[in-house]
């Protein structure tokens, strides 16, 4: 046989007996061992008493009515009804118990999921702090570069510029020597002797002048020595 009930503030719940009246099932729960002990323990006072009061019938046509038990139809069912409350504040007093034991399990659960969420939290802070202060350090080692550069810069600058200005001082000293040398010699006609001895020779021998091609060969060799030592000077 089958029923159901309910108390205020619970969920309605679904029970089954079995061939000993004792509740085994509810809604897919199976009972502990413990609670149907106790069923066992309530109902088997009555079940003896039943069985004293049960009198020997033979083998007859029907079987024994509530009547010939000593019980009215209305006793049996209030016994029934007790029974059933009786046992319906067990199921309730064992739902209570595991709804206790569940929460008790996803209150434990919920702490070891925030103190997991607290140390990766921890974590991730620990880490930003370490990327910014690796960033920090970074951004003044590039600073220190930069400046670095820039000072090694401005030194290579500063170099270039005076080589710069000795090579531009040394070049015009050179090229005002050149000059002055240029100058000097222009002014300085070569082989100024054999010229003058030449032009005499011209004018004391107007008609023989080869007497003085001795003259003229020299004032030659005179001209090519200077040429060499001109060369030979600008190299």
């Amino acid at each position: 046989m089958g029923g159901s009930g309910s108390t205020p503030g619970s969920r309605k719940v679904s029970f089954e007996l079995d061939e000993q009246e004792q509740v085994r099932v509810l809604q897919g729960i199976r009972l502990s061992e413990d609670v149907v002990n106790r069923m066992k323990e309530k109902s088997q006072p009555k079940q003896d008493q039943r069985s004293q009061e049960k009198p020997k019938v033979s083998t007859g046509i029907c079987p024994p009515t509530t009547e010939s038990l000593g019980q009215k139809p209305s006793e049996a069912k209030k016994e029934l009804y007790k029974r059933y409350e009786q046992e319906q504040a067990m199921v309730q007093e064992e739902l209570l118990r595991l709804a206790k034991r569940e929460k008790e399990a996803v209150s434990e659960s919920l702490k070891a999921a925030l103190q997991q969420e607290r140390i990766g939290a921890q974590e991730d802070k620990q880490k930003a702090s370490q990327l910014a202060k690796e960033l920090q350090w970074k951004e003044e080692e590039l600073k220190r570069r930069d400046t670095f550069f820039k000072e090694q810069l401005a030194k290579i600058e500063k170099k270039n510029s005076e080589i710069y200005k000795l090579t531009l001082d040394q070049y015009n000293e050179a090229v005002t020597n050149a000059e002055d040398q240029i100058r000097k010699r222009n002014t300085q006609a070569i082989c100024a002797n054999f010229q003058e001895a030449i032009m005499m020779c011209y004018n004391e021998n107007k008609q023989q002048v080869l007497n003085c091609s001795e003259l003229v060969k020299e004032y030659q060799r005179c001209v090519r020595l200077a040429q060499k030592e001109l060369l030979v000077h600008f190299d």
